[in-house]
């Protein structure tokens, strides 16, 4: 047999191959188009007896999704288009529609004031978690992933899904739903969503989103958008990339921690003496040890460190420590921290000094206080204000 013979056979053989396993994989797609079309995982809430059903219930005209947007001139988080209010008239008040709900009641003028004062407790309700769906998922700080999706789903059947893409690297991925009423929303049991949003943050303090973990997500969110019956919309990765960079940059420049120290003026303190000091000065211990000055919200305002393992009996030096892009101005940390300080200095008979030990006079901590507020003006000409909910994911 000829070299050309040989040649042609095994040209021959991969085409043979080659067809074998593209009508294997078109009969694959079809399979699970079947599967999706007619799966018994999906919850049919349009034949659940008793119940109206979900095609009934309108969207609000004015809604738009979520997008990233610039900053805008006037300070404001990102919405995910709540009814303007004049869309409630003088001559009715109409109520939410919902699942089950024949008709929604029409009140009469008269008793408009009651009505509104009973939805009031409602609005609030619908309007918290419209803002916990924007801190999930903001344009800001997310890469967005919009998810179609082939029919109304319910919470509860998508909850198990969604909880096996959390992390890409050390990204967290959140998910919320457009429930039925018109609001965007964390996906929750019971819910009933009729399109959803995913997110992935484009930053942290310590990296930026890379190309190998943005690959990784989209494959992941295929295989969630697979099970759960719904379409992703990717973004460009270029795009996405350049979007991370610029974050990142921001963050990594931003970063600032404040400290100051206290110094013993005479012998090295015991470390059984140093906690009863601070414990009077009102300091918490963390499980990890450290010790933090709590804010009153179940956050705290700086921490504190021994500058010793804790094997060591006594210590020489003790550091006070701000976290400034995570405590919000109108806490003022940095007044709170040196306010504690001046305090210690009274109780263990110290001096406030640089890290190279030298005394920080009145003039030289009014001098750094000016340059937090510098700071703070900053992260809020970026829309990231301190201590807000983006600042504390970004900053975490």
């Amino acid at each position: 047999m000829t070299d050309l013979q040989i040649t042609l056979f095994g040209a021959g053989g991969v085409f043979i191959v080659g067809v074998f396993s593209y009508n294997k994989w078109q009969e694959y797609k079809a399979k699970k188009s079947v599967e999706r079309a007619f799966s018994t995982d999906h919850d049919d809430v349009l034949m659940r007896e008793g119940e109206a059903p979900v095609a009934d219930v309108q969207e609000p005209v004015l809604r738009q999704e979520p997008r990233f947007d610039a900053a805008p001139a006037a300070k404001a988080e990102p919405s995910f288009g709540a009814p303007p209010a004049a869309a409630v008239t003088d001559a009715s008040v109409h109520a939410e529609p919902s699942l089950g709900d024949a008709a929604a009641p029409v009140v009469s003028p008269a008793a408009a004031p009651a009505a509104a004062a009973a939805a009031a407790p409602v609005r609030e309700e619908v309007s918290a978690a419209s803002e916990q769906a924007t801190s999930l998922v903001d344009p800001l700080i997310d890469c967005l992933l919009p998810l179609s999706l082939e029919a109304p789903v319910r919470g509860d059947k998508i909850l198990p899904v969604l909880q096996t893409l959390r992390l890409v690297g050390n990204k967290p991925v959140h998910f919320i739903g457009l429930h039925v009423n018109g609001d965007w929303e964390p996906i929750t049991h019971g819910g009933v969503y009729t399109k959803m949003q995913g997110g992935v943050q484009l930053a942290s303090r310590s990296t930026a989103l890379n190309e190998l973990e943005y690959s990784e997500l989209v494959t992941r969110l295929r295989g969630v958008a697979d099970d759960i019956g719904a379409e992703p919309e990717v973004p460009d990765m270029m795009e996405v990339m350049a979007e991370a960079r610029n974050l990142h940059r921001f963050v990594a420049g931003h970063d600032a921690q404040l400290g100051v120290n206290l110094h013993t003026n005479g012998a090295p303190w015991a470390i059984s003496t140093l906690l009863v000091a601070l414990e009077k000065q009102g300091f918490d211990v963390r499980p990890d040890g450290r010790f933090v000055m709590p804010d009153g919200d179940g956050s705290y305002l700086f921490s504190l460190s021994t500058n010793v393992t804790l094997a060591e009996e006594t210590t020489p030096r003790l550091t006070l420590l701000l976290d400034v892009p995570c405590v919000a101005p109108a806490r003022d940390g940095f007044g709170a921290m040196i306010a504690c300080a001046k305090s210690l200095v009274g109780r263990l008979d110290a001096t406030i000094v640089d890290d190279y030990n030298q005394a920080l006079s009145d003039a030289a901590l009014a001098e750094i206080a000016g340059q937090v507020q510098e700071f703070y003006q900053e992260m809020d000409a970026a829309d990231i204000p301190a201590g807000s909910t983006r600042a504390l994911r970004l900053f975490s």
